[in-house]
């Protein structure tokens, strides 16, 4: 049987990853936009608040489940940043219009500035961070909290053209690629999201008793 659950999130790449990551459990997510669900509040300084805060707004508003994600780069030079400013890193105006050209232009403008940042600098680590966490309802006292990192570094120079955000960027030694030049079936197998599906997908199935 199909269970739905909302997913927090207006990024659509981000809810085709999910979907396949998830599937396995019988869930189908339900993306907020589609039930009129406004973006959360994200003030907070841990990608674990932020995620509490987006699933409880969508929990709140649909009242019923709902699953939120939030992800993004820590580079050890910077002190972790971006880190949960990572889709806004760069302060820039967005023109009016389609929100994945506006992701787009977010994106360029958030790499140049991770460049600018790093120009001189040699210690290039850094680490994907995905945070997922999934409840009930708005007042679930027992959230599901799931965490993947996928250890990485930073390359002077774009690579690929796939993925989305700072892939361009980041560098996975254990394939001697970047992000945006793997396939989706590595990256989904592999990745920070992936990784922490995976833990959500057995926290579904032993708290919920999903299938």
């Amino acid at each position: 049987m199909t269970f739905r659950l909302v997913l927090a999130s207006n990024n659509r790449k981000k809810l085709v990853e999910l979907q396949a990551l998830l599937g396995a459990t019988g869930v189908e997510l339900v993306p907020q936009p589609a039930l009129g669900v406004s973006e959360a509040e994200e003030p907070h300084h841990t990608f674990l608040e932020n995620a509490l805060a987006k699933a409880r707004h969508a929990a709140q508003a649909v009242g019923g489940p709902a699953l939120a994600d939030d992800s993004g780069l820590c580079v050890d030079a910077l002190g972790g940043a971006p880190g949960v400013a990572s889709a806004h890193y760069a302060a820039i105006d967005l023109p009016p219009g389609d929100r994945e050209a506006q992701r787009a232009l977010q994106d360029a403008a958030n790499n140049r500035l991770l460049l600018e940042r790093l120009q001189g600098t040699a210690d290039r680590r850094a680490r994907f961070v995905s945070t997922l966490v999934a409840v009930r309802s708005a007042d679930d006292p027992e959230p599901l909290v799931a965490t993947g990192r996928w250890e990485a570094s930073i390359l002077e120079t774009p690579r690929g053209a796939g993925g989305f955000g700072y892939d361009p960027l980041v560098w996975i030694d254990a394939w001697g690629r970047s992000v945006a030049e793997l396939d989706a079936g590595v990256k989904n197998a592999h990745s920070h999201r992936a990784l922490a599906a995976r833990q959500m997908v057995q926290l579904l199935r032993e708290a919920w008793r999903l299938a």
